[in-house]
């Protein structure tokens, strides 16, 4: 009789939350079509893992770093590697916000190694401190700071402008 209450408890958690880890599985991996596979992946580990999920003192904790470890799991397989990729956005046809700025934070964000790129994330995304970063990807907080700091200054380099050659002479 148990099961029909946990599959409407989990059921009613992936409904409310689906949309929140898609958005957080984007901004780790910088393409849709791939965040909505982490996403299911994720939902499906939650799901076998359900009793002890439910259990844990910060359910969206639980779901996020099972998601940021399925991301970095699957960027150590050769699998993801192989899939061609085009700068081509297939939703271009959807009316969005197109602005300069946000584009180039997301070339920029897509060009960190998945390390550094999930650290941002948790930290200035997902709002979480030093420590609970390092909780959700199984680090130090030494670790994080580090990759925090290599990440925030590689983000710097792409974005902020270049002076060119001509402006350098004339100064």
């Amino acid at each position: 009789m148990a099961k029909p209450t946990r599959d409407a408890e989990f059921t009613e958690y992936v409904a409310s939350r689906a949309g929140w880890l898609r958005k957080v599985a984007y901004l780790l991996c910088g393409d849709w079509h791939r965040a909505d596979d982490l996403v299911q992946e994720t939902i499906t580990k939650l799901y076998v893992h359900w009793s002890r999920a439910s259990r844990a003192d910060n359910l969206d904790g639980y779901a996020r770093r099972t998601l940021v470890n399925t991301f970095l799991a699957e960027q150590r397989t050769s699998w993801w590697r192989r899939t061609v990729r085009t700068d081509v956005d297939p939703e271009s046809a959807v009316a969005a916000l197109d602005l300069e700025a946000s584009l180039d934070l997301r070339r920029a964000l897509a060009a960190l190694p998945p390390r550094q790129r999930a650290t941002v994330v948790l930290r200035y995304y997902c709002d979480l401190s030093i420590d609970q970063a390092a909780e959700a990807l199984g680090c130090s907080s030494g670790n994080v700071k580090s990759q925090s700091s290599r990440a925030l200054e590689a983000l710097r380099n792409t974005l902020l402008p270049r002076p060119s050659a001509a402006a350098e002479r004339t100064s």
